[in-house]
């Protein structure tokens, strides 16, 4: 082990987890009340005083954080310090409007490094590793994150940012990467194109990858397995919270370990926003227990996703989220059915004889909902089989309807004709104008 396994914390009693937390929420809380004019207006407004915060139930009393105030606050209404305190500016990639710009202080900057430092540890990368970060570097918080952790690991880091995939590809070979960080479906592109170059994978030295930035699905991160001959592990974070570094894999691969004694999570059910059980699925809302440049208490995320009950194999007591299952402003109404983009591309992910791209599109016809899903072969000889062509086409129309209970138009096409995507994979396009009912 190295010395980013804290013992201490990372095994800690949930007993001794609860009260590291707890006594981390009463500072934060009262550190907010007093030096953010945002938190001191919100806790006035819904009568909470610091001092009512004696238990963790206690900080159901406290309203939610939700984005809309990050924006209405844009750029620096949420700060909790002046601006000679602060030691970075990170902003979401957000695809409209402001975006939510988020502040660091020197400490803020270590706190992150800290928690990527155990989230690196615990997917087995140590000092010996040469890490390629294939994330845009920039006011995205995914590069600067990983890149930050991994020399405090003490790893050997290749900052070569996104897009060039064949100049990767050459980077990845050249330099001897052994670590490979970006999103998945940037991952499996990277794979697709070390095929199509015909570089054959056993002259790479990859063996661990660490994907996030957007939701996959187990049967995404089995392919890019495949293709890339990585362990593969997720990780989590969003930058309204720090960035990456909230909650990551094991070598196990039974959830995503989540740093409690810096992050207090909450997952609630999605209409009454009470607690549900462990196991049960609901939003995660998160506050951060030791930020100071911009302190956020009780911030719905909107990620679907559920504690998982019990004790990792690995030894670490730190409770497990599961892999999200979508997001709340992603799931697809479709015919009064709930639909999340990551149901349909762990069916698309088990067929063999397609590939690891695909395309949503709902459109409305006659007042009725209609979804196509195009999805790419995995073999372009395919094509020309209309008997096997219309085999496959009736054989993922059947699992999308076992699982979804809708019928969807599935078009089947070239290998790499779908657009791919060097940050964050846009699947889904919708069409509807659900205004009109």
């Amino acid at each position: 082990m190295t010395k980013y396994f804290d013992s201490k914390i990372e095994t800690a009693t949930r007993e001794e987890m609860q009260d590291i937390q707890l006594e981390k929420l009463k500072k934060v809380v009262a550190y907010a009340y007093a030096n953010s004019p945002f938190y001191t207006k919100m806790f006035d407004k819904a009568g909470v005083k610091p001092e009512d915060i004696n238990s963790l139930s206690d900080l159901r009393k406290i309203p939610f954080t939700v984005k809309s105030d990050l924006r209405d606050n844009y750029p620096f209404g949420m700060n909790a310090v002046s601006m000679d305190k602060v030691a970075r500016i990170h902003a979401s990639s957000g695809t409209s409007g402001k975006p939510t710009v988020v502040t660091y202080t020197n400490n803020d900057l270590e706190m992150w490094s800290e928690c990527m430092a155990r989230l690196i540890t615990m997917a087995g990368v140590t000092n010996k590793d040469v890490a390629q970060i294939s994330f845009g570097y920039g006011l995205f918080t995914g590069a600067l994150g990983l890149h930050q952790g991994m020399e405090k690991v003490g790893a050997a880091v290749i900052p070569a940012s996104s897009g060039n995939t064949e100049r990767q590809i050459m980077l990845l070979k050249d330099l001897g990467a052994t670590v490979l960080i970006a999103t998945p479906s940037y991952a499996l592109y990277i794979g697709e194109m070390i095929e199509k170059l015909g570089y054959a994978i056993k002259d790479f030295k990859l063996r661990v990858g660490m994907f996030g930035s957007e939701a996959s699905s187990p049967e995404m991160h089995h392919e890019i397995e495949k293709k890339l001959n990585v362990i593969s592990t997720d990780n989590y974070g969003l930058s309204e919270i720090v960035g990456p570094g909230v909650a990551g894999e094991c070598l196990e691969k039974c959830g995503l370990h989540v740093n409690e004694d810096y992050f207090l999570i909450e997952i609630l059910d999605t209409k009454t926003f009470e607690p549900v059980e462990d196991g049960q699925y609901g939003e995660l809302v998160i506050t951060a227990l030791q930020k100071e440049a911009m302190p956020i208490i009780r911030y719905r995320t909107k990620d679907i996703t559920r504690i998982i009950p019990g004790t990792c194999k690995c030894g670490r007591t730190l409770r497990r989220i599961d892999k999200f299952q979508g997001r709340t402003d992603d799931m697809l109404i479709i015919r009064g059915v709930n639909v999340f983009p990551s149901q349909i591309e762990g069916i698309i992910m088990e067929i063999p004889e397609v590939g690891g791209q695909y395309e949503i599109v709902v459109t409305r016809e006659n007042h009725m909902d209609k979804l196509e899903v195009s999805v790419e072969v995995a073999n372009g000889d395919l094509l020309d089989n209309f008997k096997k062509l219309d085999e496959l086409r009736s054989k993922i129309k059947h699992n999308l309807k076992t699982v979804l209970q809708i019928d969807a138009v599935v078009k089947l096409v070239e290998p790499l004709s779908l657009k791919r995507y060097e940050g964050k994979a846009k699947r889904v396009t919708d069409l509807r104008d659900l205004s009109k009912g």
